[in-house]
């Protein structure tokens, strides 16, 4: 194996993406036994590490297409499983996971290919949903916890996200379809990842 191949994948970015794949089932587990301090801190440091290897891959110049396909991974899995159980304990209703899942789902069929083989990036509003249903599932999660008032605004806050969730499938379905299949992403901006 060569060392430049050991390189893309080696990097401080990506081990901080594989903790938030370990954190995961902890996540999960705590939201199941009942939305607690412990359950609310670990839930914000899962969100946070999505902002923190992107924020290590600029600042340590460590960009590298294993992080690019890993991260996105990371993030619809993560927010899925989490959502998914959300709604099993009642927190989050089952038609907001049902449209999550659905759009999850064309969007892997239909795009991912695009985005694999480099001819689409992730979008600013794809960053945006993401953030605004981290933040409404931080929320849903702290309301349960903390203070139950927040809830009405937790469950607005998962629909804005749900309807940006729509529009960004939407649009890398869409990006996806007009990609030329030899051209690469790499002419526009460069990937945070």
């Amino acid at each position: 194996m060569s060392s430049t191949r050991r390189r893309d994948w080696a990097t401080i970015p990506n081990l901080v993406t594989l903790v938030r794949f370990a954190l995961l089932a902890p996540v999960c587990v705590l939201l199941w036994d009942g939305a607690g301090t412990l359950a609310v801190v670990l839930l914000l440091v899962w969100a946070c590490t999505d902002w923190v290897d992107g924020l290590l891959a600029r600042a340590l110049d460590q960009r590298s297409r294993t992080g690019e396909i890993m991260d996105p991974i990371a993030d619809r899995l993560g927010l899925a499983a989490i959502a998914a159980t959300l709604a099993l304990v009642g927190l989050l209703p089952w038609a907001a996971l049902a449209i999550i899942i659905i759009v999850d789902l064309a969007t892997t069929v239909l795009a991912s290919g695009a985005a694999l083989g480099g001819r689409i990036e992730v979008s600013f509003l794809g960053k945006i949903r993401t953030a605004v249903l981290m933040t409404s599932i931080f929320l849903l999660v702290a309301a349960a916890a903390w203070a139950p008032g927040l809830l009405d605004a937790g469950q607005v806050l998962v629909w804005i996200a749900v309807g940006l969730h729509v529009l960004s499938g939407g649009d890398y379905i869409l990006r996806a379809s007009r990609a030329p299949r030899g051209a690469s992403a790499g002419e526009g901006p460069p990937s945070p990842r």
